[in-house]
């Protein structure tokens, strides 16, 4: 019986817009929300998905009251695997 050989695993390479959301995301400790990233920023809304999919980022839901009836507010934050591919 021959023996199972893990292969090196690759590391991703993150393209610029990426990398640029994930810095920001790492300099706002509650998160930023989705409107802020894409109306502010001009990021893709396929490409913060494609963040979320593949685990470099997370999104937490809040409710919130400003002076009225409960909000939902939904914030993206930055996963340590986020941080780990910002240092490789």
């Amino acid at each position: 019986m021959r023996a199972l050989q893990s292969r090196p695993s690759k590391k991703r390479h993150l393209g610029p817009e990426c990398h640029q959301a994930l810095q920001l995301l790492a300099r706002s400790p509650r998160g930023a929300t989705e409107d802020m990233l894409v109306l502010g920023h001009g990021f893709s809304r396929d490409m913060l998905a494609m963040l979320v999919l593949a685990g470099l980022a997370t999104v937490v839901t809040e409710m919130l009251r400003a002076g009225g009836p409960m909000i939902k507010v939904e914030r993206m934050q930055i996963t340590d695997a986020g941080r780990r591919a910002l240092e490789g």
